[in-house]
């Protein structure tokens, strides 16, 4: 990079930081290490007198009431996950009700151990701002205990001057209620048990028995009756059985309440493939042929061995979509969507083989078969791997893809590259040095030395990057485009 150049590159960073609250907490269903337990804990609640259980539930409802917002559905829907073990013809009062919910519940701070990797993009509502404000939603990757993560939210206002405006953050994080998909397409699951090399005589024997749409609870009689009948060799056939119920619940739809804040929803694991976490989302505002806007966003589902490239799909941040990505280019982690298709296809920018960084297009948005290099690593902080960091940002000079490579001592580092508009597979030009590299202030937290984004937006003629700092908390930086574009070096 000439020297020159560099110069005119200013970097600012915001003073604002978003930090995790340990006081923000969700509520998990609890079961002891053994099921065998269970019964005998709820004989000893059974047990209790009437005036101990009704003190005990008093006492519990002061201590946790007013952390949560329906605690006493939460009870009774934790109580209804245990009622098969519950004493049989046992007439329970309403205060043991209560009790059993409460002891197979337990809290979780969702934010405790880091809050990173943000993604930013323009809030569907637009009205009645400032002239040269904007209004924003902010995702996070929230880690809490057992480094399990999860997406949550934070939404504010830009204004003129580029000044943050967040949104007051709740005290309470809700939930949502999960619906599993109401039909899947018979054909399309095939194609992605085939994917996953578990299409046998046991698959055939379940699908060839259900109609080309069929529904969650039409899949689950069939194999309820192979497993009462069964007709496989039974090892093999659970085998199958357990991916086909893991591929089920891994699509699925969830709706938040409509009228409480942002900030209180969280996304958290709800299928067996996420059970270890969602990751990295990197949502984008993706305008179709029409003009019409669906928010996607990308994220890794982490089981605790493998990993599962996701699709969110949304309109207004209450309901979401969660559907899994299909094809044999859909590998490892880091994917983002162009905003727009282009030459009638979709575009993702993708790392199939974790160090360089690729780009595939696809006429169906939840299939993608190939992929091809465009950027390998070349410089020095980038040696051991490179990636994207968010979806592309378009400017009449090209696509801008913020990029991040990892270099000696596994330091993390944002970079940036410029792709053609039109023929976005070729590399125009790229920065030869980091555009945001850890400061001394931000070296230090879960993971040291490192800085990321999973998504940036424009904003009076500036690219706003919330950025994570080590893992522990986010900051804001903000350059000029047109600067960061001319301080790029041209690719032969």
């Amino acid at each position: 990079m000439n020297p020159d150049k560099r110069q005119k590159l200013k970097i600012k960073r915001k003073a604002k930081k978003i930090v995790g609250d340990t006081s923000r907490v969700i509520t998990r269903f609890h079961l002891p290490d053994k099921r065998h337990r269970i019964p005998k804990i709820i004989q000893r609640i059974v047990d209790l007198p009437d005036t101990t259980a009704e003190d005990l539930l008093t006492q519990i409802m002061l201590d946790f009431s007013e952390r949560h917002k329906d605690i006493r559905q939460v009870f009774e829907r934790n109580l209804n996950e245990v009622k098969g073990y519950l004493p049989r013809n046992a007439m329970l009062s309403d205060v043991q009700r209560a009790l059993i919910g409460a002891y197979f519940t337990m809290e979780y701070s969702i934010e405790s151990a880091a809050l990173l990797n943000p993604s930013i993009v323009l809030h569907p509502d637009q009205s009645h701002l400032e002239e040269g404000s904007l209004r924003f939603i902010m995702s996070l990757r929230a880690i809490g205990e057992g480094h399990v993560s999860s997406i949550v939210f934070r939404s504010g206002v830009i204004d003129r001057d580029n000044t943050f405006m967040f949104d007051p953050v709740s005290d309470y994080v809700e939930r949502p209620d999960v619906r599993l998909n109401q039909t899947y397409d018979r054909h399309l699951f095939e194609l992605k048990l085939n994917e996953m090399e578990a299409c046998d005589e046991v698959t055939a024997h379940i699908l060839g028995q259900l109609p080309e749409d069929f529904t969650y609870n039409e899949l689950k009689e069939k194999i309820r009756e192979l497993r009462t009948r069964p007709v496989f060799f039974e090892a093999r056939q659970n085998r199958t059985i357990e991916i086909m119920h893991w591929l089920a619940n891994s699509n699925y739809e969830v709706a938040f309440h409509p009228h409480h804040r942002i900030s209180e929803r969280v996304i958290f694991p709800v299928s067996k493939n996420e059970s270890s976490g969602i990751e990295d989302a990197r949502f984008v505002q993706f305008f179709d042929d029409t003009g019409e806007v669906t928010y996607y966003a990308t994220y890794t589902a982490y089981n605790g061995l493998t990993i599962l490239p996701q699709l969110i799909e949304t309109r207004d941040f209450i309901e979401f979509k969660v559907i899994t990505l299909n094809g044999k280019a859909v590998k490892n982690k880091g994917m983002a969507l162009f905003p727009r298709k282009i030459d009638g296809s979709y575009v993702m920018l993708s790392r199939q083989d974790g160090e360089n960084n690729h780009i595939m297009f696809s006429k169906n948005i939840h299939f993608w078969q190939e992929s091809k290099i465009i950027q390998e690593p070349t410089r020095p902080w980038e040696f051991i791997q490179i990636g994207n960091c968010g979806s592309p940002l378009e400017t009449d000079k090209g696509w801008i893809v913020l990029t991040h490579g990892v270099g000696p001592m596994r330091r993390y580092c944002i970079g940036a590259m410029l792709l053609d508009l039109e023929n976005p597979a070729k590399v125009i030009a790229r920065l030869d040095e980091p555009l945001l590299a850890p400061l001394e202030e931000e070296r230090e937290g879960y993971v040291p030395n490192v800085v990321y984004t999973c998504g940036a937006i424009f904003h009076n003629s500036d690219l706003v990057i919330p950025y994570g700092m080590s893992d522990i908390a986010c900051g804001i930086a903000t350059v000029r485009v047109s600067e960061l574009i001319d301080c790029m070096c041209t690719v032969a």
